[in-house]
């Protein structure tokens, strides 16, 4: 029953964006049809077809094990402190000292495979599936394949194009930013899951390819095409300078991983550290008026996103019993960022406050992107840095781009739903 809730959700989630689209009369069947059957034929590869599942398993444990390698640096520079939970001398996890440091190895990582076209070679396949099929430009279908392996900087491969885009392919690109996320980024979630969640590299990395067709999709349903885009039907090269040799490469993706440490910390610091004064507002008023009207409501903000995204949470197929956590936790990521998200699902899972597998597996897909506010923010500021003169235009297309972003993972959160079985061997031992 629930996997075939999962099945009617991905139609929902679209026809909600639908009522929301800027022009309900333009309504692009070939995108939407293409998009869905992407997913549906990428998820049923990997989840029912046993070749499928074990190269799954294969990839989930070629990136444990390349993070298991990646604390080795922590370990000697931090000691004790980076030592993760479960092993001799462990101090607990701490994030700042465990892991954080794993995103400046990825970032490394993820260099050396642009120095050697690995990755270049990789996008554009993706690129070419998606012009082809879906029928989107050049410029945006690169910029989509680029954000399923990087994050901000994927607006630096069509940076020449980005100034005579249109506003619905801009509003593609602040989409697909959002609603994946980037490798280097992704390594913190297994470190943060990987305990209580043996297999959650795999879906992770399922989560941000399924997500690329998802954000297209719901991009184009709440802004349609109107306009013909200068690159469509052209096929764009990623627009990048390459390193002189592989320890440059090195080098420059430390140093960028460098900085995407400063910025996670910096707004995990500043954006949880609001949320926690906005609770402590909203609880002052809201406990006045529970005692006035004897109702019981919770009026954090976790609290409040938690019953508006009730709903959803619902028609992404996930049991009744798991709800009203699901959707506290999944609600949340639009003002406390994914990271807080995946910490809260550990906890959770830890906690054994999910009891069923399957709500644990529609909250991985659901959280897996950079759909929040503080994210809107840097992808509206970063593209614009790179095409001053369409900053306006960035500004008014931020928030339906977020919307966009976070109804294009609630679509992925449901795909993975629709095959989702109990006694998957994708599934690990939750604990």
């Amino acid at each position: 029953m629930y996997n075939l809730i999962s099945f009617a959700g991905i139609f929902l989630l679209i026809g909600f964006g639908w009522l929301l689209s800027t022009n309900r009369r333009v309504f692009n069947w070939r995108v939407v049809l293409w998009g869905v059957g992407l997913q549906i034929v990428f998820a049923l590869f990997i989840f029912r077809v046993p070749a499928g599942s074990r190269f799954f398993l294969l990839i989930n444990d070629l990136v444990v094990k390349v993070v298991e390698a990646s604390s080795e640096g922590a370990r000697f520079v931090f000691g004790p402190l980076a030592i993760p939970p479960g092993v001799s001398g462990s101090h607990g996890f701490i994030l700042a000292f465990q892991g954080l440091p794993t995103i400046i190895f990825f970032s490394a990582l993820i260099s050396v495979l642009y120095f050697l076209n690995i990755m270049p070679m990789l996008i554009r396949f993706f690129s070419g599936i998606f012009s082809r099929l879906m029928r989107i430009s050049g410029a945006e279908s690169l910029c989509v394949a680029s954000n399923i392996f990087v994050g901000v900087e994927s607006a630096f491969t069509v940076r020449p194009y980005i100034a005579e885009m249109t506003r619905s392919e801009l509003c593609t690109m602040l989409t697909a930013g959002m609603a994946t996320v980037a490798s280097n980024v992704l390594a913190l979630y297994v470190f943060t899951l990987q305990q209580s969640f043996p297999t959650i590299a795999g879906h992770l990395i399922s989560a941000s390819i399924l997500s690329a067709p998802a954000a297209i999709v719901m991009s184009k349903v709440l802004y349609p095409e109107e306009q013909h885009p200068r690159t469509l039907g052209i096929s764009v090269k990623p627009d990048y300078e390459k390193e002189a040799n592989v320890f440059e490469a090195v080098i420059n993706g430390a140093n960028a991983g460098v900085k995407v440490i400063a910025g996670v910390a910096a707004l995990l610091i500043a954006v949880l550290g609001l949320v926690a004064l906005i609770d402590m507002i909203l609880n002052g008023a809201g406990g006045a008026v529970n005692s006035f009207l004897e109702i019981n409501i919770d009026w954090s903000l976790k609290g409040l996103l938690g019953y508006l995204f009730y709903p959803f949470t619902l028609v992404m197929g996930v049991p009744l019993q798991d709800a009203t956590v699901i959707s506290q936790i999944v609600g949340e990521r639009v003002v406390a960022t994914e990271v807080a998200g995946y910490q809260d699902l550990a906890n959770a899972i830890s906690g054994n406050l999910i009891s069923e597998p399957r709500s644990v597996i529609i909250a991985t897909y659901a959280l897996c992107g950079f759909a929040h506010v503080a994210s809107m923010a840097i992808f509206v500021g970063g593209v614009s840095a790179l095409a001053p003169s369409r900053t306006r235009a960035l500004s008014q297309i931020g928030f339906r781009a977020l919307l966009a972003a976070t109804l294009a993972c609630m679509v992925t959160a449901c795909v993975a739903g629709v095959f989702f079985t109990g006694n998957s061997i994708l599934l690990g031992s939750v604990e």
